[in-house]
């Protein structure tokens, strides 16, 4: 009787554990129907397609690799993967920096802090399309980019007076409490406020005497949108056009990947800190040497998050259109998408083969940075 109990509980714990299995299978089937359908089904299509010779108005043959061979040889395509790699390299770079410095800044406490996370997290919020929108009205011609530009150099003997007197007068202080054997730092924070302040004075008096003043504006009529290039070299490098939608794209990005580092702060141990500064770290010195190690994991995260979006970038070359040189802002996304569904003759076994050449680059740059550039523990 006893194996016979043992027997029956076994089978009840086994018929629960199936009954829990099937019911949580039954949850993700519709989710699995979704992938299996518009992940996998048309991946493998794709990759079909992109041994074919398919245009939409004909039954795809197998041709071989003739359209990844096409595709490299593209002039289009060249310029969509050079624009493409350098967007994300340095907008997945500069995004992650600016989302920690913001994420420690934003951690602190401080007075009003709750309005200023959540007025720094408004961008993330607004629409991309939205967003773009005023993007373009900012860097016109006659946008407020160029109204901004102009004004700051009609302002630039002051606002260089200022400077100037500021540093001259910081490193006076300095040196005045170091002669007197006190601790002061170049940017002490209390001698910085009375250099400006004293700076402020002296800059208004040499102003209302005609010694500097304000110069005439000059409108500035520079064209963002315009085929113009960083070069190095006679190579053209990165685009002006390209340079406006980096800035708009770490603008948007910056908030939502700065909550990602805030959670992570969260975990990290207060005693670290007080241990360090115990041992007489600065805060730089406790940045680098606590924060961003504890913070690896979470780094991981953001960086391949950024790079997978910044690969996949689309919706700003679509909305700018006709209002830039298309070779300029071109990417792989955007090249596939022309491809499909623009182009004459809809070559898409060339769309295809973008597309799949995206993705291995997607996974081959993740592969690498998480082989190379984190810690082993943030690869569990």
């Amino acid at each position: 009787m006893p194996g016979r109990n043992r027997f029956t509980g076994d089978f009840v714990q086994s018929h629960n554990r199936g009954s829990a299995a099937a019911t949580a299978y039954l949850f993700l089937l519709p989710f699995l129907l979704v992938l299996a359908v518009f992940f996998f089904y048309a991946f493998g299509r794709a990759i079909f397609y992109s041994f074919s010779d398919f245009n939409l108005f004909n039954n795809p043959k197998l041709i071989g690799i003739k359209p990844y061979t096409d595709v490299l040889a593209d002039s289009s395509f060249q310029r969509a993967l050079a624009n493409s790699l350098l967007y994300a390299i340095i907008v997945t770079t500069l995004q992650t920096f600016l989302a920690l410095v913001m994420a420690v800044v934003l951690n602190r406490k401080l007075r009003g802090l709750a309005f200023f996370r959540a007025a720094w997290y408004m961008p993330s919020i607004t629409s991309s399309v939205v967003i773009t929108l005023i993007f373009l009205w900012l860097f016109q011609r006659r946008g407020a980019a160029n109204y901004l530009f102009s004004q700051i150099g009609a302002a630039l003997p002051i606002t260089g007076a200022f400077l100037l007197l500021t540093a001259l007068v910081q490193a006076a202080q300095v040196w005045w409490e170091r002669s007197r054997k006190l601790p002061a730092g170049v940017l002490d924070p209390a001698l910085l406020v009375t250099s400006a302040l004293i700076a402020g004075v002296v800059t208004g008096g040499l102003s209302l005497l005609g010694v500097v003043n304000l110069r005439e504006a000059v409108p500035l009529d520079y064209q963002y949108f315009a085929d113009k290039w960083v070069s190095a070299g006679g190579v053209q490098i990165v685009s002006v056009p390209m340079l406006v939608i980096i800035v708009q794209n770490i603008f948007t990005t910056v908030p939502t990947l700065m909550l990602f580092f805030l959670a992570g702060l969260q975990g990290v141990p207060g005693s670290l800190y007080e241990a360090a500064e115990i041992d007489g770290a600065t805060p730089v010195q406790q940045f680098f040497n606590v924060t961003v190690p504890m913070l690896r994991p979470v780094t991981f995260y953001v960086i391949t998050v950024g790079l997978i979006g910044t690969l996949q970038m689309f919706d700003q070359v679509a909305i700018i259109g006709s209002a830039a040189p298309q070779n300029t802002i071109i990417t792989l996304a955007y090249y596939v998408y022309r491809n499909t569904f623009q182009a004459g003759t809809a070559p898409v076994n060339l769309a295809s083969a973008a597309a799949i050449i995206l993705a291995l680059i997607t996974l081959v740059l993740v592969f690498i940075q998480r082989r190379f550039f984190v810690a082993s523990e943030s690869q569990s």
